[in-house]
């Protein structure tokens, strides 16, 4: 048994629930992220995609479950305990600043400074270095480092956000969405940044509801629906059309199907 089989989850989930106020958000949800897999986190709106997010990222805590963060069994009160967790979080809107350079946004939060005396300054060359580096590792490619991330496609800004988490020490990379607006070829691009994370031993959790960008990169695949699991897989155990079927409700639409056959003429 090699190291990494042996070592436990980085994530872990048992039965884990969230309610607000009478809404049962999320109901005895269970699932695992390994070092070196992507587990893909598949479910329609409202299918308690975010909820799931947000106790993983810090942003709320779960009500009922475990927790269990490399086998311990935690409650994380914040982002930032995420954060120094290894856990990283990149939402759709990648809470980046568009008026700012690209290297700037790399940095942003984790500024390096010079000090004169009892002042501070931001180390521009330094900052630029640290980008330019940690862009490279990932192999992405971005000329003008001084542009506004903002004039970036949204392949890029996904790219950059990726590349930035891993550059800044991530065991846990969670992506909400990263492919949702951008058209196949960009995509593509990201989807490629997911695989270099995966294969540098991170675990990643990518949130899509999208079965034909999660099956090529996944290996692990939790669906869920009204906030709770339908169902978890190991790629082994489905492929793509039982993954598709079950994402679009393949016992409904065959019931609507059966209906609408009976009723027309």
């Amino acid at each position: 048994m090699t190291e990494q089989q042996s070592a436990p989850p980085l994530i872990e989930t048992v039965s884990i629930g969230k309610s607000y106020g009478g809404v049962v958000a999320l109901c005895d949800v269970s699932t695992v992220v390994n070092a070196g897999q992507v587990t893909c986190v598949l479910g329609d709106n409202g299918a308690g995609k975010s909820t799931l997010i947000k106790i993983l990222s810090g942003v709320h805590q779960h009500d009922s479950g475990q927790l269990r963060i490399e086998g311990r069994e935690l409650r994380l009160s914040s982002p930032r305990a995420a954060l120094d967790l290894g856990i990283a979080t990149v939402y759709q809107d990648l809470a980046v600043v568009p008026l700012m350079s690209v290297w700037r946004n790399f940095v942003l939060g984790s500024e390096p400074v010079k000090r004169y005396g009892p002042l501070e300054l931001l180390d521009r060359r330094q900052a630029q270095d640290i980008a330019r580096k940690g862009l490279a590792d990932m192999g992405i490619d971005i000329p003008d480092l001084e542009q506004p991330v903002g004039t970036l496609s949204g392949g890029q800004r996904q790219c950059v956000a990726i590349a930035r988490a891993v550059h800044y020490g991530a065991q846990v990379l969670i992506l909400d969405e990263p492919t949702a607006a951008l058209g196949v070829k960009q995509a593509g691009v990201v989807l490629r940044y997911v695989v270099q994370a995966r294969d540098r031993g991170l675990g990643v959790v990518l949130i899509t509801h999208n079965p034909h960008h999660a099956y090529p990169v996944g290996d692990r695949f939790l669906l869920l629906k009204r906030g709770s699991a339908l169902g978890s897989y190991e790629k082994s155990e489905i492929d793509l059309t039982e993954l598709t079927r079950l994402m679009a409700g393949g016992a409904e639409l065959e019931a609507l199907q059966h209906e609408l056959e009976r009723v027309v003429p």
